[in-house]
């Protein structure tokens, strides 16, 4: 079988890409054969590398391609959490899937539409532009229909009150491209941007005691890695400053996804993210979130619904992916392509 490595710059390591029909459909042999994976990646060096991408042509007619991520834990190569997506992984894995000839080729215009089947998302990848080893994207969220405010909000409120290690903590859990939870960081001791890139485990080990709060809340898995979480605060020139955490520790800039999923909380009334936009007076149109890595810009488009509104897309500029090769993944070789094997014969015999 063929592994190949893409790397979306801003996330926190490269995603293995994988073809999804060579692999079994059941959970269990799937994951035996992934553990197998990640045990030849990590003798190899790669043991960094916690995303995996399984790919495959889509049969859906709306779709081109049909993605299914998988979070690789640390402390055993058989530990994933499969419940969550990441938008940095969709634009490796449609890179990886156009050099494996799965895809047409990637050119300025053409867009590929993705279908995630974690959580039913539709995600748009236009192609901006293309150089020898990268590519850069626009992507967009869309919504097969639009989706309810309250139907974001997985608490069912747009702020809740989460008890972590015996303090106190009101947040934002929105549910928009993955699963978050917004905390003002001023809350947590912290006043100002520097301060918030500057902090080291204090406020890393917080984060995640409020994260294990909201897993347990939702009955997920506390050491799993969704729901994601992120600290923001009111930044300079009406920007939002973010820093988010990861598997397995900060985010070096902040998740497509969450990027995503806060520019859909600022439209939401009365959540942390909204308050703290209308705090800068940036509640409307596009939301700038700088974080430790550099600037993101996402808009999320809403309309009005009643009482209150519903999303209809979330949109994200300036991505651009690096293709960092292909190897034949040696422990499951038997599930190589059949004109692969019959070339390696070849070349064998030659």
């Amino acid at each position: 079988m063929i592994g190949h490595l893409a790397y979306a710059a801003g996330s926190p390591c490269p995603t293995f890409v994988l073809d999804a029909a060579r692999l079994p459909r059941e959970e269990g042999p799937l994951l035996r054969h992934l553990a197998e994976a990640r045990r030849y990646l990590a003798s190899a060096g790669g043991a960094h590398v916690l995303k995996i991408a399984l790919v495959e042509p889509s049969a859906h007619p709306m779709f081109d391609l049909d993605y299914r991520f998988v979070q690789a834990l640390p402390g055993a190569p058989d530990r994933f959490d499969l419940r969550g997506s990441c938008g940095h992984s969709i634009l490796s894995a449609v890179v990886a899937a156009a050099r494996s000839g799965m895809l047409e080729r990637l050119v300025p215009g053409v867009r590929i539409r993705v279908n995630v089947l974690n959580n039913g998302d539709g995600v748009v990848c236009e192609v901006d532009r293309v150089e020898r080893e990268e590519v850069r994207f626009t992507v967009t969220f869309v919504q097969p229909r639009p989706v309810p405010f309250s139907r974001l909000l997985p608490t069912g409120a747009p702020r809740t009150v989460l008890d972590a290690g015996g303090e106190r903590h009101e947040v934002s859990m929105v549910a928009s491209a993955n699963t978050y939870v917004f905390v003002d960081a001023r809350t947590l001791g912290i006043p100002d941007t520097a301060s918030l890139f500057a902090a080291g485990d204090d406020l890393l080990h917080r984060l995640e005691r409020i994260r294990g709060a909201a897993a347990g809340l939702l009955g997920w898995d506390r050491d799993g890695a969704f729901p994601k979480i992120a600290g923001i605060l009111p930044g300079e020139d009406g920007s939002l400053s973010a820093r988010a955490v990861t598997v397995p520790g900060w985010h070096p800039t902040i998740a497509l996804t969450g990027a995503v999923c806060l520019g859909t909380a600022v439209r939401v009334p009365h959540t942390v993210p909204w308050r703290i936009a209308r705090e800068l007076g940036a509640a409307d149109g596009l939301v700038d979130i700088v974080t430790s890595g550099g600037r993101t810009a996402v808009a999320a488009v809403t309309a009005k619904s009643g009482d209150s509104g519903e999303l209809l897309w979330a949109s994200v500029a300036r991505k651009h992916v690096t293709f960092q090769g292909s190897f034949v993944l040696e422990p499951l070789s038997h599930l190589q392509f059949e004109e692969v094997a019959q070339c390696l014969a070849l070349s064998g015999a030659a």
